[in-house]
């Protein structure tokens, strides 16, 4: 069973309180805040593709990548039930390999927490950058420590849905971080329920932390926002998302986004 097997049939369930037209429509007025076209768009650690079929219906011309065949083909039906043609491909962050370059590249809802040691997050970083454009953007969000510590942490979820019953239980490393997570599900069959798990980990890194690997990778950093902001992340803020560009002009820093 691939990566993410079981958690791929139930993530969209799981996932109801996403926003995820919200979300498109907060991507989209990030790259008009910086004057940027959006180009050829890559949603990087797409999962089952629904921002990339919300993104794709604002006219962007985009495609999207993840680590989980499971994830991807949850990802091809849902883009033919609506009867779009969007490419899918099958690749680790930290291995990606384009056929040519792009303009734009998202990712989103915690996927560079996905990778627990800062090597693969810089490899992830460095691949990104060696494939974009210059100019172009490069906007992800991650879960922070606060989240991580305060609530996350040694916490247990239960979530009741029409498909299927989940038990969320986490267990934090303090040393490092790190969430080990493990997701039990439950579902109908008959008179009995069958189980099934999924195991995995996040870690939370400082901010400090990311600017860094973004700068080794080349790319300058422009802004960092509160969750679906254009304000400074609070220090009890959950989710924070970096706009980080590909300069034109290596020389060329610390400009501001125009005015819409």
């Amino acid at each position: 069973m691939g990566a993410y097997a079981s958690f791929a049939r139930y993530y969209d369930g799981l996932t109801q309180n996403v926003e995820y037209q919200r979300r498109a429509e907060y991507l989209c007025e990030i790259l008009k805040q910086w004057g940027h076209e959006p180009g050829l768009t890559l949603d990087l650690a797409c999962g089952t593709g629904t921002l990339t079929l919300e993104l794709a219906k604002r006219g962007l011309d985009v495609y999207g990548i993840d680590g989980s065949m499971d994830m991807l083909a949850e990802a091809q039906m849902k883009a033919a039930d609506a009867e779009m043609q969007i490419l899918f491909l099958c690749q680790q962050m930290q291995r990606l390999d384009l056929y040519g370059t792009v303009d734009t590249v998202f990712c989103v809802l915690d996927s560079i927490n996905h990778m627990t040691e800062e090597k693969d997050v810089q490899r992830a970083f460095d691949r990104v950058s060696l494939f974009m454009n210059p100019g172009a953007l490069f906007v992800f969000d991650v879960n922070t420590l606060y989240k991580h510590r305060e609530v996350l942490g040694n916490q247990t979820f239960v979530y009741d849905t029409e498909e299927v019953f989940c038990v969320w239980q986490n267990a934090l490393d303090e040393k490092t971080d790190k969430v080990r997570i493990t997701l039990d599900f439950f579902e109908r069959d008959g008179k009995v329920y069958r189980r099934s798990s999924e195991h995995f980990s996040e870690r939370a890194y400082s901010r400090e932390c990311l600017e860094a690997m973004l700068q080794k990778a080349g790319l300058e950093v422009l802004a960092v926002y509160g969750d679906l902001t254009f304000a400074p992340p609070e220090k009890d803020c959950q989710r924070a998302v970096f706009v980080a560009r590909k300069p034109e002009n290596p020389e060329k820093t610390g400009e501001e986004p125009t005015a819409t």
